[in-house]
């Protein structure tokens, strides 16, 4: 049986709470799982995620009932001095995710991915820099979450062909996954991430087109993998695995 980490979260954006619950729901595949904690959690929280520039995190540092021993970690500039991580916006919720698991995962990546009964439940090494490329911030935060609990957190994110070869230019990734279903010529980015020099190691898109003519496409243009739209939680595993 797993373990579960309760997180008391104080503050945040929309945006930034709907990325915070995809990545809870996400760790109940994992052997140490985060949720949300509330008053009616059976324990007190294990850690605090605090939005330090929010009116409820000057309240709650204020408060006389505060546990002084328990962890913060905070967000963005004026945290307490006894914080015990601060990370700056914009916010990487893959790092944070990796700090969690420094104080309560068995090992600084406890991965359990092992959703269908196929495969090592712990990703090989190689992979270690992303590039998602996709219009919807939902979808990319769904990848970016399916990334973090693979330990890879090392991710950039865009949301337009032009903003992927502007970042390519910039950085090397060892993955690029991109959206195809987009009308800004993907297919002319992918053709030119398998032909970059130094070279990508893996290039993998995204569709809702479901087709042969699809897949033989992707394969045509040399991407190693395609991603179904719905994402399907044990395919993406495999991909990860694969790629």
């Amino acid at each position: 049986m797993g373990t579960t980490v309760f997180v008391k979260v104080v503050g945040f954006r929309d945006v930034e709470r709907h990325a915070l619950n995809t990545i809870f729901r996400l760790s109940a595949e994992r052997s140490t799982c985060y949720a949300l904690w509330t008053p009616e959690a059976p324990v007190m929280p294990h850690v605090a995620l605090i939005d330090v520039e929010s009116y409820e995190a000057g309240l709650a540092l204020a408060s006389p009932g505060l546990n002084r021993n328990l962890k913060l970690i905070c967000v963005g500039s004026g945290a307490p001095a006894h914080a015990w991580r601060v990370f700056a916006r914009p916010l990487n919720w893959s790092a944070v995710l990796h700090a969690m698991d420094q104080l309560f995962a068995h090992a600084s990546v406890d991965i359990d991915l092992h959703l269908d009964g196929e495969g090592s439940s712990v990703l090989p090494p190689g992979v270690r820099v992303t590039l998602l490329v996709d219009p919807s911030r939902d979808e990319r935060l769904y990848l970016r979450a399916r990334l973090a609990l693979a330990g890879l957190i090392e991710v950039d994110e865009v949301a337009s062909v032009a903003q992927a070869a502007a970042r390519v230019r910039e950085r090397q990734y060892d993955l690029v996954v991109v959206d195809v279903d987009t009308p800004d010529d993907p297919w002319s980015l992918i053709e030119r991430l398998v032909a970059h020099d130094p070279p990508i190691d893996s290039v993998v898109v995204t569709t809702t087109n479901t087709s042969w003519q699809m897949h033989e496409r992707a394969e045509q243009a040399g991407c190693r993998a395609v991603l179904d739209k719905p994402y399907d939680p044990g395919h993406v595993f495999r991909v990860l695995q694969m790629v």
